[in-house]
């Protein structure tokens, strides 16, 4: 009897899980890309994390990606962990390998870079100084690709300054730290202004840093892509700003652990775009 090739499966782990918008887009580039496969998402409590991760690939399962709150701690059930996720702190993909070890990575700030060079042309981190809000696990993978980028220095403000503080001593002399009370002033400053904040998100506070100061040729991006348009890219670009929203940073960091799992690159289409919103 000739032995049939499992189907590779793969999905995504957090608590909650059901808002997340990656079982749609892995699911169109399987289809359009005529690719067998699925893409499940899962629920798990942190109590359950340890068991399931070490579970999945007895199931047939190639890898997973991880969300709140398990991107920390899914570092210690790791084999293989990347440079970028050590530094980080965290992982967002992980690879089931055939030897029966779990690699970890960080693609998020992969995932963010790629974003703004696609869709803020000619746009290029050494330009100037870059203002970036908040100072969470999202900010921690923006700071170290913004540094691998070439940015000559990263303005770091939190409304909890000391969060600001502690990146500011793991990643070094390019960090400086200001009180989030200045962050309208040293907007003035900014070539790049990043909102790494959930503020702005649907069910969250507007954020209500000033934005007068924002210089016209200042690109601005927010990680926040629910709305897809926020108030802070609203008002950016009504002053004239290049401003690229957060949807593609959710695309593009997908792009590495669905290669690896899957086999084939995916290409990112307007239609990609689509499948989310749909």
């Amino acid at each position: 009897m000739t032995e049939v090739a499992k189907i590779p499966l793969a999905g995504v782990v957090g608590h909650p899980v059901a808002h997340s918008r990656s079982p749609r887009l892995h699911a169109h580039w399987l289809r359009a890309m005529g690719l067998r496969g699925h893409y499940i998402p899962m629920d798990v409590a942190s109590a359950d994390l340890a068991e399931v991760i070490r579970t999945l690939p007895k199931a047939g399962f190639v890898g997973v990606n991880i969300t709140i709150p398990h991107k920390e701690k899914v570092l210690d059930l790791a084999d293989l962990v990347t440079d970028r996720a050590t530094l980080i702190g965290a992982a967002n993909t992980l690879i089931f390998r055939k030897d029966g070890r779990i690699h970890a990575d960080n693609t998020d700030g992969y995932g963010f870079i790629e974003n703004l060079r696609r869709n803020a042309p000619g746009w290029d981190a050494s330009g100037g100084p870059v203002v970036l809000l908040g100072a969470g696990g999202a900010a921690r993978a923006v700071v170290a690709s913004l540094l691998d980028a070439g940015a000559p220095e990263i303005i770091l403000t939190n409304r909890t300054r000391a969060r600001a503080e502690t990146i500011r001593q793991d990643f070094g002399t390019r960090i400086r730290v200001e009180d989030w009370v200045q962050a309208g002033n040293v907007i003035e400053e900014a070539a790049t202004v990043v909102n790494t904040t959930s503020l702005g998100m649907e069910g969250q506070p507007e954020l209500r840093v000033p934005l007068d100061g924002l210089r016209r040729d200042a690109v601005v991006t927010d990680l926040v892509y629910t709305p897809l348009q926020t108030r802070l890219l609203k008002v950016a670009a009504e002053m004239g700003c290049v401003t690229v929203d957060g949807l593609g940073m959710l695309i593009h960091q997908a792009i590495p652990g669905f290669e690896r799992w899957f086999g084939e690159r995916p290409e990112v289409t307007e239609a990609t775009r689509e499948a989310i919103l749909k």
